[in-house]
């Protein structure tokens, strides 16, 4: 059988070939255009044992094309998927089975292929540039990444496969598909482009664990106040609600400490303990937090017990998180504790994602941002009754929470 499939009649017989296992690389009408909105030209698929892998066009203008419905019905039959990008594999369509490689084993895989860099930077205008590009160069391609990958297909999934995979992957998915409703003209004047929608790209493969978030020179993670370009970004329901967890890190390293701080405010607990006000004392609780204990606090208990917990974990080999991730301990100790906090935080924030995610279905509210303390939702008026039942799962894992309600993302209340 060619390797090039391009009919119903080739699609059948190629799925009499029965296969279970697969590695499948989508091959997109254009890679600079967000993942949900990208067209399909077609899918390279190769049994993980198998001698050669097909491309199955859909969209190429150098062959004819298989039906989509029916190719992602072949797909979905599959037993396991191994995919490069689990999370912009779910865009294309939600499947179960999907593996992403990389929650397996971080593997180097090719990136510089001087044809379809070529097209890119001479075509950069054109929005079907995939189906340009001549086949037989993507077909290359994959057999490349293939080669370079193939040796992650038989590997011992590690504890943190599970979490990473199939629970922090589908809530981000869910997040970037939900998109962001914006002003059309304050996000052209604050971000040179005019449009009503816009849509986030978390990147969960970031050397600290802690997802990043950007997508076409926009940094979604990091939306300035003082600028007043929070204000483009608007309901599409009726008002947007803020939820944010009070003092999330040094909540997080009591609990690794075990220190209780009881129920009152942190920062008020610490400004207490230093002697000083309540502003001075948060910024000299984060400095010591992720910079070091200063001497004039190393005999205050909670820095006692963190300095310990810090020294304890240096002496071993490596570090368990709660997400089943491990970091090796050859770094400087604070560094390590550091990306400890920041795992842990991503831990929590997926568990309370992925329930908003389950009480949300079939709701017209839902979550549209999120970043690292703080949960931006699109609220319906309707079903203004759920955002107790929201607060309530920040509750079950003993989280203070501040919660601000508004118009615009920059014109946020306490409520």
């Amino acid at each position: 059988m060619f390797w090039l499939i391009e009919n119903n009649e080739q699609l059948q017989t190629f799925r009499e070939k029965k296969f279970k296992k697969v590695f499948i690389e989508p091959l997109f009408s254009n890679d600079n255009v967000h993942p949900y909105l990208r067209g399909i030209v077609g899918f390279y698929i190769r049994e993980i044992n198998y001698r050669k892998g097909f491309i199955i066009n859909v969209n190429h203008s150098e062959a004819t094309s298989c039906e989509l419905d029916k190719v992602l019905n072949l797909i979905g039959g599959f037993e396991e998927i191994f995919v490069r990008d689990k999370k912009e594999f779910l865009h294309i369509v939600p499947l179960k089975q999907l593996s992403d490689i990389h929650f397996i084993s971080p593997t180097d895989i090719p990136d510089q292929f001087p044809c379809h860099d070529f097209f890119y930077r001479k075509y950069p205008q054109i929005s079907n540039i995939g189906s340009i590009i001549p086949i037989v160069k993507h077909y290359e391609r994959c057999e490349t990444i293939f080669d370079a990958i193939k040796h992650v297909f038989t590997m011992e999934k590690p504890q943190h496969f599970e979490f990473y995979n199939n629970k922090a992957t589908n809530v981000f998915y869910w997040i970037e598909s939900n998109g962001l409703k914006v002003d059309p003209k304050l996000f052209e004047e604050h971000f040179g482009v005019e449009k009503e929608w816009t849509y986030s790209q978390f990147n969960l493969k970031t050397t600290t664990t802690r997802p990043s978030n950007s997508f076409g020179g926009i940094n979604y993670a990091a939306l300035d106040k003082k600028t007043g370009c929070r204000a483009a970004f608007i309901p599409d329901n009726d008002f947007l609600l803020e939820i944010d967890i009070s003092a999330y890190h040094p909540t997080l390293a009591a609990q690794l400490v075990d220190f209780d701080f009881g129920e009152g405010d942190i920062h008020q607990a610490f400004a207490d303990m230093y002697g000083v006000d309540y502003k001075k004392a948060k910024e000299l609780t984060f400095k010591q937090l992720y910079g070091g204990v200063f001497n004039e606090y190393k005999d205050l208990e909670f820095f006692k017990r963190v300095e310990k917990y810090i020294d304890d974990i240096s002496r071993k080999e490596e570090v368990v998180c709660k997400s089943g991730y491990v970091f090796k301990t050859d770094m400087k100790k604070q560094k390590l504790f550091n990306y400890i906090l920041q795992n842990t935080e991503t831990y929590y924030n997926v568990l309370i994602l992925e329930k908003i995610i389950k009480l949300l279905k079939n709701c017209k509210t839902k979550i549209i941002h999120y970043t690292y303390d703080s949960f931006l939702l699109d609220v319906s008026k309707d079903e203004k009754s759920i955002i107790k039942s929201i607060m309530d799962i920040f509750k079950e894992y003993k989280f203070n929470i501040k919660v601000e309600a508004g118009s615009n993302y920059n014109v946020l209340e306490k409520v």
